[in-house]
């Protein structure tokens, strides 16, 4: 790309995946001389130290009796009116639809630069979930329609929005990404023996423990595997579900096969160890734990559902149809029995990742974009 910009990116400051994306991205873009400028009310996870041409600005909700609930989509209208005006920020990109296409929107009429660009771009749950509620789809409709430019994650969201939200702004396809050279097999001996100190098979599993995820359905994946195959589960993250996980391990007498490890940094190491990753969603409109398994060569069994089918393709991981548990744990009774397969799978698993979704791929991408709604 030819010119330098500045940058002003918002998005949730937390383990979900479009904040995870969102500042990944803005690290890229950093890198090849964007200047970008982080507006949230916290500082994102993934900004663990300081980076050069990298900025954040906190968003101050305002707590006063009269408001039973924070007003943050105006608190961060107003944060994001003063950034655009006094860092001169050229494009607005926000991720996650609602409330930030709206605070962006807001945040144009108010600046007193009129040619900023707001750019929105769509990660699943905001079009699937909180969008698509009756009390929120005319407002998610209207987000949309008021962006410069809308990218969504995968073919399969920016089909459903049309079709769910009939709107008329045309949407790109940008498909999520990893760092492959952060994300990449790593020898682990030590963690490996801690986790399997007799060379028990590792499967994993990342997620934000809610029900879309079917946690129950990993943990009953696994009590069938076991049946045939030596193994340990090691379920990363937390959410509403882990105590339901926890009750299905009690009944099924699998407690000390299955390792509740919270949420984790570290999570190259552990992919690492792993000899298959498990995502029995009900639904993605992505994947992007699975992305990060693929990196690390890891064999990926996933539900047959939503965008997972432009990631993972023949031979390098295993769609199978939701909900089905027997099949999904006679596939990983294969692979885990199979070094080769599992290698195979591996192998070219990494290489997709490395052709179409590694960041030096998507970055472009993105700036070419940035480019065109300009």
């Amino acid at each position: 790309m030819g010119i330098i910009l500045k940058i002003g990116i918002t998005c949730y400051p937390t383990y979900g995946g479009s904040g995870v994306i969102a500042t990944e991205l803005g690290k890229g873009l950093a890198k090849k001389g964007h200047e970008i400028h982080f507006i949230s009310y916290k500082m994102p996870l993934r900004l663990d130290r300081c980076y050069d041409r990298i900025y954040f600005h906190e968003v101050e909700v305002l707590s006063y009796p009269l408001f039973e609930y924070p007003p943050y989509a105006l608190s961060l209208a107003s944060k994001m009116g003063e950034i655009i005006e006094y860092q001169n920020i050229e494009i607005l990109h926000v991720h996650y639809c609602i409330p930030h296409s709206i605070s962006g929107y807001i945040a144009k009429q108010i600046s007193n630069k009129k040619d900023i660009k707001l750019i929105t771009t769509l990660h699943g749950t905001d079009i699937t979930l909180v969008g698509n509620e009756p009390s929120f789809l005319p407002v998610t409709k209207f987000g949309i329609e008021v962006s410069d430019g809308v990218t969504a994650v995968s073919d399969y969201l920016k089909n459903r929005t049309y079709k769910e939200f009939n709107v008329s702004k045309e949407i790109q396809t940008i498909y999520n990404f990893v760092d492959t050279k952060i994300f990449r097999k790593i020898e682990n001996d030590r963690l490996k023996k801690r986790f399997a100190p007799k060379g028990e098979k590792i499967i994993s599993h990342i997620s934000n423990f809610r029900p879309l995820k079917r946690i129950d359905n990993v943990v009953n994946i696994f009590n069938f595997i076991l049946k045939e195959v030596d193994a340990v589960l090691l379920l990363i993250g937390d959410g509403p579900d882990r105590v339901k996980a926890e009750v299905m391990c009690r009944e099924m007498n699998i407690c000390d096969r299955v390792k509740f490890l919270g949420k984790q940094d570290g999570i190259v190491d552990l992919l690492s160890v792993s000899d298959l990753f498990l995502m029995p969603s009900e639904l993605e409109s992505f994947g992007l734990s699975a992305l990060e398994a693929m990196s690390c060569e890891v064999p990926v069994i996933a539900s047959d559902v939503g965008g997972l089918k432009e990631l993972i393709v023949e031979n390098t991981g295993y769609l199978i149809g939701k909900n089905n548990i027997e099949g999904m744990a006679k596939k990983g009774i294969e692979i885990l029995s199979d070094e080769n397969l599992r290698e195979f799978s591996g192998e070219n698993a990494r290489k997709r990742v490395e052709e179409f979704f590694d960041i030096d791929v998507i970055v472009p991408q993105y700036e070419k974009y940035y480019e065109e709604v300009h």
